[in-house]
């Protein structure tokens, strides 16, 4: 018997964003495996609460450091390479005999951390990725305006990249996304000053799902940002001409 990795990409958080694929996928799968904070029930599981057969294996594939360390340090990048080392030989071995689901927030192919497991597993088994809505996507719509117009070039960018590169990016940007805010909303902020972009952009919490809130960054404190934050900085390019009667 043969088996293989499947990658299920969850959507931005709300349970009816999942595909049908994703969801048949998931709902049929005897081993689950997903990412998640030590001592925390992990957002991948909590979005597909209810979902998991009775008899469903779990994986809880736990992080040994998560904001403890600066991303940027050897001893960051050392734990994270030999988590990721670890989980891709485990799961290696699981999937030579059976099909197993790995569940990943967004979609796996975008700041996911499935990558990291995908590049380890290259030839090793067989894979499959199935695309999600992305986190970002989830965000812009609960803004209930369009990111972008016309022409526009849409920028995304990380909170944990240095903050002089963020107002470089952000000088020149039509749309902006910024993801990975978090405890680095301060310095998001002090990059989008910077720029002349601050008084445009908002904050978006936790988008689509419980506990969603959408506000000016103006308006909003730096204290207990959330991780599933993103500030967002809407284009204004070219859009049609209202006529009479409001056509367009």
């Amino acid at each position: 018997m043969s088996g293989k990795i499947i990658c299920t990409g969850l959507g931005p958080g709300d349970p009816d964003l999942i595909s049908v694929r994703a969801d048949r996928l998931i709902r049929n799968a005897r081993h689950v495996a997903y990412f998640r904070k030590a001592g925390r029930a992990g957002q991948a599981r909590r979005i597909v609460e209810g979902m998991l057969a009775p008899d469903t294996l779990e994986y809880p594939m736990e992080y040994p450091v998560t904001t403890e360390l600066p991303v940027n340090s050897p001893a960051y990048r050392s734990a994270l390479a030999s988590f990721y080392d670890d989980w891709a030989g485990r799961l290696a071995d699981l999937a030579r005999t059976q099909e197993v689901v790995v569940l990943c927030e967004g979609d796996p192919f975008f700041y996911g951390s499935f990558m990291h497991l995908h590049a380890r597993l290259q030839g090793q088994v067989e894979m499959e990725v199935v695309p999600g809505i992305t986190g970002m996507t989830g965000c812009w719509n609960a803004t209930g305006i369009p990111i972008t117009w016309g022409d526009d070039v849409l920028t995304v960018l990380t909170g944990t990249m240095p903050e002089a590169h963020l107002t470089q990016h952000m000088r020149t940007a039509d749309a902006l996304v910024v993801m990975k805010t978090g405890r680095n909303l301060p310095k998001v902020r002090r990059a989008l000053a910077a720029s002349g972009r601050f008084e445009d952009a908002w904050l978006v919490e936790r988008g689509t799902m419980p506990g969603q809130r959408v506000i000016r960054l103006a308006e909003a404190s730096d204290k207990d940002c959330p991780y599933f934050a993103i500030v967002l900085v809407h284009g204004q390019g070219r859009r049609p001409e209202t006529g009479h009667g409001g056509e367009p």
